[in-house]
């Protein structure tokens, strides 16, 4: 009897070390976070957000992107499949149709116009993974300011996907989930979505030491903010504000109440997207005092997510998985004024002469079909009909284009799907045979490559933007490691973590 009893007792307290996988999952990428931001406005933190992650949480201090050049929708479709561009397909916001010719945004339908889904993300997610796992019942949202970062982030099997509407002001989703808004998603753009409280809503400093302390260069006085949000653009503003946080921690509280996220054994997903970046995308220097703002809100914000969903679920039972876009928006710097090395580099002038040097060589024609960003798409169909080889057109293009003024280097298409030179990975990486051009330009940093009309500019900048990965939870051991990590090993970790497959095209280690 007595050893009947003891076999009991031990059989229960080993039953007590299991470590079960987490019933709620909760993946934060904050748009443009960086490190010595988050690290320099650390006397304007509490106790409970960035400091409780920072100290109780597995830090990996040097995290990047094995890419280039990194947006918001390339770096979350990244942090929730493991894999580059190369793979995933979301080689940026916009890109070229090639055969169409026309820009199309990363979340239109191939198939149905009007539709906005993930169908442009060509692998699966790790939200895709879990339901194929879970026969369906795992619950997965997804909730950002930007339609983008929703519905790249939920992925292609999500229960739902929500984000702000600019035009109106109201919270929405896709068709593509679900034919309606619910219920209590209908409840808070009637009575407290931006449509209803921009009219006095104004943005000010939310405690008084972060309109004082200045962690910049001091270069005068900085005068204290207040705005209000008026006008065609006030929307676009509030997205891009310090007060857009609040709206998504609110949005999460309400979907886990109202949908029962993490409420079972069966592991529950949230996919989350903060913002961190400046107000309404301007350069930090006309914008410092919203800055520091931005991050003592967020800082609150995350402070009362943690305190939410432990408070509702058990700490025990739910992880978080923090991380960046890993990028910033451009700064309006005048390198000129300076006598700084810098430059404008034209891409439609490049593309005309491009098309005179082929016509002097093979006869008139209209070679460069067209032109985006800093891409050259080819004329495959004139060139196949005049004999004349893609390898052979593409290597007269490198040559041509590689001796005009500014230009640092030049790759075509099939020198990146066919080469291994470790010095071009991070470009290869961030290319897809499918969406960019035939031969891609890179300018010297601090040069800028523009278009005739000035509908599209984009400054050449190789400098190395710090930001973290940060994991908090039960079962987690509090440790900075300094070791350089990549974000595609985000996916496989949380996959080892919830006992699942990572996403299908994800073939790099777990962290641990």
């Amino acid at each position: 009897m007595v050893l009947a009893v003891l076999g009991f007792q031990a059989e229960a307290q080993g039953q007590e070390k299991i470590q079960y996988a987490p019933r709620l999952v909760v993946n934060i990428t904050i748009d443009q976070l960086r490190t010595d931001y988050l690290e320099a406005f650390a006397p304007l933190y509490g106790a409970n957000g960035f400091k409780k992650l920072l100290a109780q949480g597995l830090v990996y201090e040097n995290a990047s992107y094995p890419f280039s050049t990194i947006d918001r929708a390339s770096a979350i479709s990244s942090v929730i499949t493991g894999v580059s561009p190369y793979y995933h397909s979301i080689i940026g916001k916009k890109w070229l149709n090639k055969e169409t010719l026309r820009p199309v945004s990363c979340t239109d339908d191939p198939k149905q116009a009007g539709l906005s889904s993930p169908n442009q993300l060509q692998v699966s997610t790790l939200g895709d993974e879990l339901k194929v796992a879970t026969q369906g019942q795992a619950k997965i949202f997804a909730i950002a300011p930007n339609e983008d970062a929703a519905i790249l982030s939920a992925g292609h099997a999500a229960d739902g996907a929500f984000w702000l509407d600019t035009q109106t002001g109201q919270w929405r989703t896709s068709t593509y989930y679900s034919n309606a808004l619910p219920s209590w998603l209908l409840s808070i753009n009637e009575l407290r979505s931006p449509a209803h409280n921009i009219k006095n809503a104004v943005w000010e400093p939310v405690i008084e030491l972060s309109g004082t302390f200045n962690y910049y260069q001091h270069v005068g006085d900085q005068k204290p903010f207040k705005h209000p949000f008026k006008g065609e653009r006030k929307f676009i503003e509030y997205q891009a504000s310090g007060l857009i946080n609040a709206d998504i921690t609110e949005l999460t509280q309400q979907c886990v109440t109202n949908y029962g996220v993490g409420y079972d054994r069966v592991t529950d997903l949230l996919c989350l997207t903060y913002y961190a970046g400046t107000y309404d995308h301007k350069p930090v220097s006309e914008c410092q005092l919203e800055l520091q703002d931005t991050y003592v809100r967020l800082d609150r914000e995350l402070a009362k997510l943690i305190s939410n969903l432990e408070g509702i679920l058990g700490a025990e039972h739910v992880l978080f998985v923090l991380t960046s876009t890993g990028y910033t928006d451009e700064e309006g710097l005048d390198y000129a004024q300076y006598k700084i090395p810098t430059g404008e580099f034209y891409i439609d002038r490049t593309a005309n002469l491009l098309n005179m040097y082929f016509g002097a060589i093979w006869g008139q024609g209209r070679y460069v079909e067209a032109h985006f960003k800093n891409q050259i798409f080819l004329n495959h169909q004139l060139l196949e009909s005049k004999r004349i080889s893609l390898t052979d057109a593409g290597q007269r293009a490198q040559e041509f284009i590689s001796q005009l003024e500014g230009v640092r280097n030049v790759y075509t298409a099939l020198q990146l799907l066919g080469g291994n030179n470790p010095q071009i990975y991070k470009v290869r990486n961030g290319f897809n045979p499918e969406r960019n051009g035939d031969i891609l330009i890179e300018v010297s940093p601090g040069w800028r490559v523009l278009n005739e009309s000035g509908q599209d500019s984009q400054l050449s900048r190789a400098s190395f933007i710090p930001f973290p990965i940060i994991i908090y939870g039960d079962g987690i051991k509090a440790e900075r490691i300094k070791t350089p990590v990549t974000i595609d090993r985000i996916a496989p970790t949380i996959a080892k973590t919830i006992r699942i497959r990572a996403p299908n095209a994800c073939s790099a280690e777990p962290l641990f």
